[in-house]
């Protein structure tokens, strides 16, 4: 143990002084106090002052060992030789939490030592090392961008706990890939860990208990409460803005234009006037909301003809929009393959081509939208050509069976896992609005054939999807006829407040 000298003070002299106050300035009789008195008082005045600085002598977070020290030892100077002080400096930080809270990580703010004054005659100033110290209970850690479990358990100072969470070998595969925003809970006991949550997800959670010197592992899966809302609204401007205006979420107003894709052109068929009704489910977990749920059921009148849908899971576990009637609401096709944009040309032969300036059919539909916005398959089908197509630019062309094909042009670059011959899925995105070829701006020109012959994608019929079988005809009847109610009461209430 090193040995720190404290130069001492001669206190003899100060103790030997003749000490006066006012009154004792005065003239008068002097009154002589006896020297013990005041030895006594000196002594008593020392022990204070050690107390004192023991209680206010807060080093900071930067300040070494030695300055500490050094700081103390001038202080001392001014103190009687017989005086001594015996100081414990941890050499870690000390982590105490007296209750449950989230913390951001970062390193100690301060630490903390112990200051024992004692009587007996010592010339040196010990360090005594100690152990970290978790009083907390409970410690939540938001998982950061670029922060890893050692280094979380670096800056808990609990790094000798990893290697065992580490030993477990598949069971700790998941907390050696955390994500920034996911949560880490600890609990502590008097060993250590006693407890480690990770929130996968909302619901899943992998959790690490102790059983004695190594850690055992759960997965837990919560319940998500599942409260029924409901919608309506009627277009003004878009679909967009009346949906915001009745509460709905980006994700929902989606999920609506998407559950009627198929039989209404977002893009060109609404009207000022049309309406809609939606039930949805919100999820709610221990009383909090954390998402938006499912569709339920669903109306949207256009242009007074009356589209209702709704979600149903099958026999084999499969789950669709149907309407009343038990057709599915997914077609072969969709009307369009660009999510809500503006229709910048029609299908016309006989149109005046605006960069060639001279009469040429144009046999497709053109979508105006920024460049970069999702061009999607409108359905199933083969990729049977991928380049540049004379004034097409940047083309994909997809063959659906024997009877079909659609074209798309103008990309400015194609997606992923769309080479020649490549399979893609109706809604897979597909490529990217451009302006490539003859364009005069960033769009998509969409085209439909039918046996090779072009027809106007907006008003082709479009051959209709299989409907339920026969035996599964009762089943969804009993199981949609509660929505039916609600949807019927919802609309009718809705009707009636347009009209006041």
């Amino acid at each position: 143990m090193p040995k720190i000298e404290v130069n001492s003070v001669d206190y003899n002299s100060l103790i030997g002084a003749d000490f006066k106050n006012i009154a004792s300035s005065k003239k008068g009789v002097k009154h002589h106090v006896p020297a013990y008195i005041l030895v006594a008082t000196a002594l008593i005045g020392i022990l204070i002052v050690s107390v004192v600085l023991a209680q206010t002598y807060q080093p900071s977070p930067n300040t070494s060992y030695l300055s500490a020290i050094a700081e103390l030892t001038k202080t001392t100077k001014q103190q009687n030789k017989d005086s001594n002080l015996k100081i414990a400096l941890p050499l870690k930080p000390v982590i105490e939490q007296s209750q449950s809270q989230t913390i951001a990580l970062q390193e100690p703010s301060e630490n903390k030592q112990e200051i024992i004054v004692t009587n007996e005659t010592i010339d040196e100033l010990e360090i005594i090392p100690t152990e970290p110290i978790i009083e907390a209970a409970d410690v939540t850690v938001v998982v950061n961008k670029g922060d890893t479990l050692s280094s979380i358990f670096s800056k808990l100072d609990i790094h000798n706990e990893l290697t065992r969470i580490l030993n477990l070998g598949k069971q700790a595969k998941p907390f050696k890939k955390i994500y920034p925003g996911q949560k880490l809970h600890f609990t502590f006991g008097g060993d250590g860990i006693d407890k480690l949550e990770l929130e996968k997800s909302i619901t899943k959670s992998l959790v690490l208990y102790r059983d004695n010197d190594t850690f055992i592992t759960e997965e837990t899966d919560r319940e998500l409460d599942r409260i029924s809302q409901v919608a309506t609204g009627t277009i003004n401007q878009s679909l967009f803005l009346a949906g915001q205006d009745a509460g709905m979420s980006d994700g929902l107003i989606m999920g609506l234009a998407g559950i009627f894709g198929w039989d209404i052109d977002f893009a060109l068929d609404i009207r000022q006037g049309d309406s809609f009704t939606v039930v949805y489910e919100e999820l709610f977990l221990e009383g909090e909301k954390v998402d938006d749920g499912n569709i339920i059921a669903a109306e949207f009148v256009n242009n007074n003809e009356i589209y209702r849908a709704y979600r149903y899971t099958d026999s084999n576990d499969k789950t669709e929009y149907y309407s009343p009637d038990g057709k599915s609401m997914r077609k072969p096709f969709m009307r369009t393959p660009v999510d809500l944009a503006r229709i910048s040309s029609h299908f016309n032969l006989k149109r005046k081509h605006p960069v060639l300036n001279k009469i040429r059919a144009h046999k497709g539909v053109d979508y105006a939208a920024s460049t970069g916005t999702a061009i999607k398959a409108t359905g199933d089908g083969k990729v049977v050509h991928r380049g540049r197509k004379g004034g097409y630019g940047n083309t994909i062309i997809l063959r659906h069976g024997n009877t079909y094909t659609t074209l798309y042009a103008h990309m400015s670059k194609y997606a992923g896992k769309t080479g020649v011959g490549s399979r893609v899925k109706q809604g897979q995105i597909i490529g990217y609005i451009g302006s490539t070829g003859l364009a005069t701006g960033p769009h998509l020109h969409y085209e439909f054939r039918v046996n090779g012959v072009h027809r106007n994608p907006l008003k082709v019929k479009l051959p209709s999807a299989n409907p339920l079988p026969d035996s599964e005809m009762d089943r969804f009847q009993a199981s949609i006829q509660p929505m039916i109610v609600q949807l019927d009461a919802y609309s009718q209430n809705a009707l009636v407040m347009r009209d006041l």
